[in-house]
This record gives C-alpha cells, sequence and structure tokens, in this order.
C-alpha cells in the first residue's frame, strides 16, 4: 500500500550559492543551512542572502543550529529570510515555543542511539512543529550513520517527522513500517557530497524521482 501523502525532501547542508541554486532547480521541499560553528558545513561566512532570496518560494529555507541563543537565532533567520529552524542541542521547550510565536517552523531533533527516549518528545509536543530523528553523535549530527529504524515502530506521537541520519539511494524505497507512521520528510546531507557542503545534484535528482516512485 503506497503512502497517499507525498514524502517530502529535505536537503542540509548547503553553503556555495552556485551549488544552491543548482540545487534549486529540483524543487526540494526544505533547504537547509548549517550555523554551527564546528561543523564541516558551516554555512555563516560564505552564505550569500541574495542567493536564498531569489530561491522558489516553494522551497522551505531552515536555519540548523545548536545550543544558539532564540535572540541569536531570530537575528540569522531574518538576515538571510530564512522560514523554519531546526534545533539540535539541549533547546528548551520554553525556546521552542518562543521561535514558534515568532512565526518559525519549529523542528526539533531527537537524537537516537540503541533507543529512544520517548517521553522526552512530550516536553516538546506542543512547541514545535516537527520532529527530526537523527543518530546520536558527539558531534551532534552529520555522522553518514543509519540509526535501527525498528526503534520508530515504538513511535508514540502523531506529530509527523522528518527522518534523518546516513540516508541514501540504498534505503529507497522507505519501508513501510516507517511510511505508515507520520513521515513527513527525508532529510538528506553527506551521502550526496562532493566534499562539505558541496552536493552532488546528479545524484540528489536520481533520489528524489525515486522517492515517492
Amino acid at each position: 500500500m503506497k503512502n497517499e501523502n507525498k514524502i517530502k525532501l529535505k536537503v542540509c547542508g548547503m553553503r556555495e550559492s552556485e551549488n544552491i541554486l543548482e540545487l534549486a532547480k529540483l524543487l526540494p521541499d526544505y533547504m537547509g543551512f548549517i550555523f554551527y560553528g564546528p561543523s564541516k558545513r558551516y554555512a555563516g561566512e560564505v552564505l550569500n542572502a541574495n542567493s536564498l532570496a531569489s530561491l522558489p518560494a516553494s522551497i522551505i529555507k531552515t536555519g540548523v543550529f545548536v545550543n544558539e541563543s532564540a535572540e541569536d537565532i531570530k537575528k540569522i533567520t531574518q538576515r538571510y529570510g530564512l522560514t523554519a529552524v531546526q534545533l539540535h542541542g539541549e533547546e528548551s521547550p520554553e525556546q521552542c515555543a518562543e521561535l514558534k510565536a515568532s512565526g518559525l517552523q519549529v523542528i526539533k531533533v531527537v537524537h537516537v542511539g540503541s533507543e529512544v527516549g520517548w517521553k522526552v518528545l512530550e516536553r516538546y509536543e506542543e512547541v514545535c512543529d516537527y520532529f527530526l530523528f537523527d543518530t546520536a553523535d558527539a558531534a551532534w549530527g552529520g555522522t553518514g550513520r543509519l540509526f535501527d529504524w525498528n526503534l520508530l515502530k515504538d513511535y508514540p506521537s502523531d506529530k509527523p517527522f522528518f527522518l534523518s541520519g546516513g540516508i541514501g539511494t540504498e534505503q529507497l524505497p522507505i519501508p513501510q513500517f516507517v511510511v505508515d507512521k507520520p513521515l513527513w520528510a527525508i532529510d538528506v546531507n553527506s551521502r550526496f557530497e562532493i566534499s562539505p557542503g558541496l552536493k552532488d545534484v546528479e545524484r540528489i535528482k536520481e533520489f528524489k524521482e525515486k522517492l515517492n516512485a
């Protein structure tokens, strides 16, 4: 049985203007830009606000943050015209609520190891728009490693979620038991890179075509 709702695509870790504009022709649903200094894909020093302003309106421009203050997040989102934030750190429910109240779409990341602390989700249910499940790592993501998707069989919420963590074309089609949950989008990054922050657009095109085939 095919999922009636189209699975959306988020391409994260974009930096270079030419690469961003080339990828935009594929019309991914979300494009992510990392504003975490230690990341190999840190966009803050190279990202061009004018390039982002020219993107199709259908692409949701998403800033990725780790333990940044709400004030700084709001400044950065305004500077680059971002409409969504992906919070990868230990941000509080109160901070999520503040950002959501400012009009931003809030994606709260849940780091998955050998198990998932489902109880933690309850604190964020009302203050985020989506959860995002990513492989746990001391570097706050970007591992290129899958976690055990079987853990999602116990997902207790109706909140739609993004699935991330080392996903490539080899993982398609997405298993039915995942699709049957409120899966909203697939988030890809490192498996489609020529170098950190530079994406192979042709390979992403192939992935996008197969995602909902």
